[in-house]
């Protein structure tokens, strides 16, 4: 079998549809069944975040739905494709070669008002139209296969809900032998791109009551901002603060920054209101810290027992006492981290690769 994979998500600063992609292609490449088969990546420009050992085909261009729309077919067509692997919500909608979609999350249908007309109505649309012609659609949770159903309206038959892996390797020693009882630079970590659905301005408010709470408290914001116009104006909300010097924003750091802020921090705060899966609160849970969530459908199917929640109506000082509990309090720390292990146990990158293989094998017609 003859796969094309659309990879224009490895470029430059891969995030999650970047990460989940490499996440799989890592799997793949140790995988003695995946290697039966001929892979292609196809991007805009020549991929910087993988070490693959197949075939890499640039197809120049921005990488944007122009491309997506006009070079990446031909290029597909030019491989002899068997099965196109499209990871990113959308394909290109002439190109006849079976198609595997993944679809992620359906924030668009569900919360429109999160996105200006013009990207909101794009993404509605190209995502629609992909997944009615797709052979096969992949989506990360049940709860996201569920809104799929509810907003696309594709047959459920046709959708298989795949959980995605984490990587373990910070896991380590602090879900059991390191003494959490005197960590600590109290430092509460959020990582991820920041949309208004995950109300990092919420944070920033509520961290005045943390740090009446918890003075030593420090607040560590990593990730791109891509709210919509007007943008977010973050550096304004921290510079408000009576405790601006005690709060950080960055929208990127490198692989050795973002590990050493796991092993610093004492709390992962991550108040999305919608998520397909969320990556970074269990990449917290890898490294031995607790995340304070929103309780949300997807939160409680991803997390489970391993986390503290709060509802969404909850009050800047309702989570500024989840947080400052558990910024506190190491007995507090160590009842969410005893269900760690066995929420972790659920993601593994082998299983997702293996079973997103069996998709795409299926939807080639067994070539």
């Amino acid at each position: 079998m003859r796969v094309a994979i659309d990879a224009r998500e490895l470029c430059g600063r891969p995030t999650g549809v970047g990460r989940y992609l490499n996440g799989l292609l890592d799997a793949w490449s140790r995988s003695e069944e995946a290697r039966r088969h001929e892979w292609t990546l196809i991007a805009h420009e020549s991929p910087t975040s993988v070490a693959w050992p197949g075939s890499v085909e640039v197809a120049a261009g921005d990488g944007g739905t122009t491309w997506e729309q006009f070079m990446l077919p031909r290029a597909v067509r030019a491989s002899g494709a068997d099965v196109f692997f499209a990871p990113g919500y959308t394909a290109p909608l002439s190109v006849a070669t079976p198609l595997v979609l993944t679809i992620h999350d359906v924030s668009y249908f569900a919360h429109p008002e999160w996105f200006s007309f013009r990207e909101g109505t794009r993404r509605r649309l190209l995502t629609a139209w992909s997944a009615r012609r797709a052979r096969a659609v992949i989506t990360d949770t049940a709860f996201s296969k569920t809104e799929i159903l509810k907003h696309i309206g594709i047959s459920a038959d046709r959708i298989t809900a795949i959980p995605l892996g984490i990587s373990h390797d910070r896991m380590h020693d602090r879900l059991s032998d390191r003494p959490n009882d005197s960590l600590n630079d109290h430092v509460v970590l959020y990582v991820g791109s920041i949309f208004e659905r995950r109300r990092v301005d919420r944070l920033i408010a509520s961290f005045e009551d943390v740090i009446a709470k918890v003075p030593e408290a420090r607040l560590e914001i990593v990730g791109e901002n891509r709210t919509r116009r007007p943008r977010l104006d973050l550096d304004a909300l921290r510079g408000r603060s009576r405790h601006s010097e005690r709060i950080t924003i960055r929208s990127y750091v490198d692989d050795r920054t973002l590990a050493e802020l796991y092993q610093r921090a004492s709390v992962f705060a991550f108040l999305s209101e919608y998520e397909g899966f969320g990556f970074t609160p269990l990449e917290a849970l890898a490294a031995g810290v607790p995340p304070v969530l929103l309780d949300t459908a997807v939160a409680r199917e991803t997390c489970g027992d391993a986390a503290r929640y709060v509802a969404a109506t909850a009050t800047n000082s309702e989570l500024a006492t989840a947080i400052s509990d558990l910024l506190g309090s190491a007995d507090a720390r160590r009842h969410v981290l005893q269900h760690a292990a066995a929420v972790l146990a659920r993601y593994d990158w082998e299983g997702a690769a293996a079973a997103t293989l069996s998709v795409l094998e299926e939807a080639a017609g067994g070539r």
